[in-house]
């Protein structure tokens, strides 16, 4: 796509290890500076080139100035690849210094220890707009420690992206997981065109795996935070992704990255993908036909329930070695007090966390002069009701983040999916390793 976040598969106590002094000098080097004649302060921001460019010109070329000129300040905004932010924020850790402010596209709870809490914000920015949605609770705050470590202003929804002239002619529509097998399997005989979900070390499978073991009523943890991953519904889940696989995909989608999914069905080359909607916005932007062709349906329904991932969860957090951190938290306060033009500036790319900063949304993504027909995301305005966070039941806690970022949950569906191990040891496999992040997790006292 030109989309998404792909996690380093890095993990944290890797890059702090590794970080030299030439890599902490690439991570705090700015590229875009918003200046402010004879500003009494500086603020620096990290966080990544946006899938919608229109989102960064307005971000850094109106929103930030404008805010810097109100505020004597100098903003200074690096914009660098999602499979960066990781590594750079480690390494930043490491050398205990570097922006004020870094966006993750991922809950970041591994950090908790080096960031100041955000409840001071959460709570003014509620004071204003109500309550923040529950997704971004469960994705920024640690009920062990009672702080939230991150804040998060914004949400990619993650819904299901299917080519209507296709599954027209089986007379099908891709409402639940089934349906997805059979009718792909049917387009797939008669036009040779497969279903395009990954099953590789990337986060879009990240994502798609946990929306299938969800729908199917297994999960990673339960409500209070217990592993629970080695369970009926999960083997139930696999066995449906082997047969998923072997039905309806090609083995090209175990060595997909983030952007596959997207490249595939904008060439016409996959009959569904699950992804956000840059993959009609890119279609739309770059007067591509086939967008005319691909339909948005909400997250597909298990056995169990109708649920899916947020695409990107964005959560800002502030070192407790920056050198503005009351800048930074006015920064994020009065960013939500406007962020209705941040939500049409991404195109519906990044839905409120606050979601009375937006009051017309259900009315905006039901009339899109670009989209073809007009209400094309009027699908989109019930998200809430089927998005979740990694973690559901549960919290998006550091165990959860060191499981994600490890990909213990592509690797095992993968496995099994190709046959190189049969759903139960691929299980207990993956039982195993989550096994031991719990237990690091406790002994620091983090879950």
């Amino acid at each position: 796509m030109p989309r998404k976040l792909q996690l380093s598969g890095i993990t944290r106590r890797d890059a702090i290890k590794t970080a030299t002094s030439a890599g902490i000098a690439a991570a705090v080097s700015p590229f875009v500076h918003v200046n402010s004649a004879r500003a009494a302060k500086t603020l620096r921001i990290l966080q990544w080139s946006h899938f919608v460019p229109g989102y960064d010109k307005w971000f850094n070329n109106t929103y930030t100035k404008e805010w810097g000129k109100k505020n004597d300040t100098e903003v200074i905004i690096d914009n660098i690849n999602l499979s960066l932010i990781e590594s750079r924020a480690a390494a930043e850790v490491a050398a205990q210094k570097g922006h004020d402010l870094v966006m993750f596209l991922a809950p970041p709870a591994v950090f908790e220890d080096q960031v100041v809490p955000m409840n001071d914000v959460y709570a003014e920015c509620e004071k204003k707009h109500g309550k923040p949605i529950d997704l971004a609770i469960k994705s920024t705050y640690n009920p062990k420690t009672k702080r939230f470590f991150a804040f998060s202003d914004s949400f990619v929804p993650d819904p299901v992206n299917y080519r209507t002239d296709l599954w027209g002619e089986i007379g099908m529509k891709p409402d639940t997981w089934e349906d997805i097998r059979v009718g792909g399997q049917k387009i797939k005989e008669k036009t040779g065109i497969p279903v395009g979900i990954g099953l590789s070390a990337e986060l879009d499978t990240a994502m798609a795996m946990r929306a299938i073991m969800y729908s199917f009523g297994a999960g990673e943890q339960d409500a209070e935070g217990n592993l629970t991953i080695n369970s009926p519904q999960t083997l139930e889940a696999l066995k449906f992704v082997k047969a998923l696989f072997q039905e309806t995909m090609t083995p090209e989608v175990l060595a997909w990255d983030p952007s596959s999914n997207n490249r595939q069905m904008i060439a016409g080359r996959s009959s569904l993908v699950l992804n956000a909607i840059s993959v009609t916005r890119t279609g739309e932007n770059n007067k591509m036909n086939i967008h005319e062709k691909i339909a948005i349906a909400k997250a597909a329904k298990g056995p169990v329930r109708r649920m899916g991932l947020e695409h990107v969860m964005d959560c800002y957090v502030i070192w407790k070695f920056s050198d503005n951190i009351d800048g930074a938290k006015k920064f994020l306060v009065d960013y939500i007090d406007g962020f209705k033009e941040a939500f049409l500036a991404s195109e519906f790319y990044n839905f409120p966390c606050f979601w009375g900063t937006v009051p017309d949304l259900k009315q905006l993504v039901s009339n899109d002069p670009k989209a073809v027909p007009p209400d094309k995301y009027a699908v989109l305005s019930d998200v809430l009701d089927w998005a979740t966070n990694v973690g559901y039941p549960g919290y998006s806690t550091a165990a959860i983040a060191d499981t994600f970022q490890t990909w213990i949950v592509n690797t095992m569906f993968a496995q099994t999916a190709t046959g190189a191990e049969t759903p139960e040891d691929a299980l207990k496999q993956a039982d195993t390793k989550m096994k031991a992040i719990w237990a690091k997790w406790k002994d620091r006292g983090m879950i």
